[in-house]
């Protein structure tokens, strides 16, 4: 048994277990789908694959890597789901998939790599959230399915509402179902005037319902 080499994976394992920590408490904080123990998991097990791909000494290690890359894109398709008209948990997907990465890089001894790119991902986790924030409260893009009473004209009505909040649109598309209406407007501008837009809808007696 060569204690040199058992030392060297066991840093390799530590170093990983403390990179899926740091992504996991991040994302356990935001109570996302893949929290502490999947992202722990998800980089220690790439740390291992490698780790074994390497100590088998086969021909073409790439081969396990590109195993690894395909199984984690399962497990990130998994946490991908559609909220009403958007779609959700694609950050998680990344991040799963980013975490695989970085536990690849450490079983492959890049630990310069596996480090730094562990506090890049913090950054875009925790920081760069806090700038989307602003941008998304400056401009902001929203699909919406607006069902509405048979009526005549709403459309337009609707149209002259959004002129005055000063937000812009485009008309997708409509389609009647029984005795209602259904328009599809993808609308952008500030986060304020696209929630007055909501409240408009909301007081609105021909509006059914909506969503975005």
């Amino acid at each position: 048994m060569d204690i040199n080499l058992d030392m060297e994976v066991a840093v390799r394992l530590l170093i990983s277990f403390g990179i899926g920590t740091a992504i996991g408490l991040e994302r356990e904080y935001r109570s996302k789908a893949a929290g502490l123990r999947t992202m722990i998991m998800i980089c220690l097990g790439s740390t291992i694959f490698t780790e074994i791909s390497i100590n088998l000494g086969v021909n073409n290690p790439d081969r396990l890597a590109a195993n690894i890359v395909t199984g984690i894109g399962f497990l990130g398709g998994g946490v991908i789901f559609k909220d009403g008209l958007t779609i959700s948990g694609i950050t998680t997907a990344t991040t799963i998939w980013i975490s695989a990465a970085l536990g690849m890089a450490v079983g492959a001894g890049e630990y310069f790599i596996a480090i730094v790119g562990s506090g890049v991902v913090l950054i875009v986790l925790t920081v760069l959230e806090k700038v989307q924030g602003i941008v998304e409260r400056i401009h902001q893009s929203r699909t919406y399915k607006i069902i509405f009473q048979q009526n005549a004209g709403f459309d337009h009505v609707l149209e002259k509402s959004l002129h005055e909040l000063h937000l812009g649109f485009k008309k997708r598309r409509d389609y009647k179902d029984g005795q209602s209406f259904t328009l599809i407007y993808e609308i952008y501008g500030r986060d304020k005037q696209l929630e007055q837009f909501n409240k408009l809808l909301k007081d609105d007696q021909r509006v059914i319902s909506f969503g975005y």
